[in-house]
């Protein structure tokens, strides 16, 4: 239920100025101990020095952060996000710089999860402004073929749809791979909680600033930050929904969950699900933990075991009533066919082509957070909304992108395996190769018809 492993921090500002003048320039590095690469003795090497030395002893102190980045970065990315973010990446170590000036720079870092791209950039204050981390780029397929040929060797399980999304919101498939086969998603269940959440806002029963309380009973694991919080305090709707697409917030996908109603979201899946029936009932993330990780298999083979009325009853007795501090981790898949939230890469498509639909700053906002370093040519692409998910056994994509002309595509891939986890930091960077790579395909098969 993590934010796939592309895990992101998106700049929030451009570069100042002085970054343009000095393009193309390298300042003087700083000697390195051996077997460690050179970091420029510049604004944004002076940057990047403190932040690989604070990254080892986290969290790092507000005031510290406040004063190293720009006060546009921290109203996207506040200090207890990027807190987040960096203890998700289990260590930071730089591996190489590729480019560098004296206000921007990128690289490779190593970190707990496998190899990633680094970019930071700094403004004329010199507060770091833009921070990224992303996977590994691999090379993008040039044909369909052979992108089925990769993605089969993922996972023995795997879904794929590259549509274009038409006027009346219908998605016209280009090319599938068992398309209407209902797969797990992980966290990207939670499109549907955003657009139950948009729904009700349209509706007038929401706005985008309703508080919601943070009480302990629907506090849930990470990812996300909201579960550090303290109890009974409030965040607004428009911060629990970004969160819950941005960083993949599990407390605050449950917080729009009890505050739309299960009923109301169950009901939005159905209108853009023909696998709605698999979600109900429509578990929260914090019960989804507690099945699969409190006194196993023991609540997960009797929760299995009811039917429909029987599960919703279980839920609201013996799951709520039992503590998140029973649920221990697990590495290794369990019942991802049958205790997950589903729905088909058409599914998938059409829930995307109903958030379009429905689109409002703050739902566009939160879409629009994390590319998860898809990295597509911004001008070619302006808009880009991403959501996936995972759990042992399962990873999930989905993109949608609207191209300069105003032509609007998505692309989803749904890969898992029953028998064993799957290897993210290899598979992870694949399924965004194999990813870019269709939407290069769906702007060539639009020139050409």
């Amino acid at each position: 239920m993590s934010a796939a492993l592309a895990l992101a921090v998106a700049a929030t500002a451009a570069p100042a100025a002085a970054a343009a003048t000095a393009a193309g320039t390298t300042a003087a590095p700083t000697p390195a101990p051996s077997g460690t690469p050179e970091i420029p003795d510049s604004p944004v090497g002076g940057q990047l020095r403190w932040l690989l030395t604070a990254a080892a002893a986290l969290p790092i102190p507000e005031d510290q952060i406040r004063a190293r980045f720009s006060a546009g970065f921290l109203a996207q990315v506040p200090p207890a996000q990027l807190n987040e973010v960096l203890k998700s990446l289990g260590g930071l170590r730089l591996e190489s710089l590729s480019e560098a000036t004296p206000t921007s720079l990128s690289g490779l870092v190593t970190t707990g999860q496998g190899r990633l791209q680094i970019t930071m950039s700094v403004d004329g204050d010199g507060r770091i402004d833009g921070l990224g981390f992303t996977l590994e780029q691999r090379p993008a397929p040039g044909s369909w073929a052979e992108l089925d040929k990769r993605l089969r060797a993922l996972a023995p399980r795997v879904g794929f749809l590259a549509a274009e999304v038409r006027g009346n919101g219908a998605c016209r498939p280009v090319h599938t791979l068992a398309p209407d086969t209902p797969r797990p998603l992980g966290s990207m269940f939670k499109l549907y909680v955003l657009g139950a959440t948009a729904e009700q806002v349209k509706k007038g029963r929401l706005s985008w600033d309703t508080p919601l309380t943070i009480r302990p009973g629907l506090k849930s694991l990470p990812s996300g930050t909201l579960q550090d919080r303290p109890d009974n305090s409030t965040v607004s709707v428009r911060e629990a929904a970004k969160l819950m697409i941005s960083i993949s917030d599990n407390t605050g996908a449950d917080l729009l969950i009890d505050k739309a109603g299960r009923a109301r979201v169950e009901t939005q899946m159905s209108k853009w699900s023909r696998h709605a029936s698999l979600n109900r009932p429509f578990l929260t993330t914090r019960e989804l933990f507690l099945l699969k990780g409190a006194d196993h298999p023991r609540l997960a083979k009797k929760y299995l075991s009811l039917g429909r009325s029987g599960r919703y009853r279980y839920l609201a007795t013996t799951v709520a009533r039992t503590p998140l501090t029973a649920v221990k981790a697990w590495n290794k898949p369990r019942d991802i066919d049958r205790l997950e939230w589903f729905a088909s890469p058409g599914d998938v498509c059409r829930a995307f082509a109903g958030l379009s639909a429905l689109n409002t700053p703050p739902l566009h906002e939160a879409m629009s957070a994390n590319d998860a370093g898809l990295r597509l040519d911004a001008k070619s692409w302006p808009t880009v909304w991403y959501k996936g998910g995972s759990e042992p056994g399962v990873l999930a994509m989905g993109f949608l992108a609207r191209d300069a002309a105003g032509r609007t595509y998505v692309v989803t891939a749904l890969t898992s395996d029953p028998r064993s986890a799957l290897d993210e930091t290899a598979a992870a960077p694949e399924l965004l190769a194999l990813v870019r790579g269709s939407f290069a395909m769906l702007a060539k098969d639009r020139v050409r018809g």
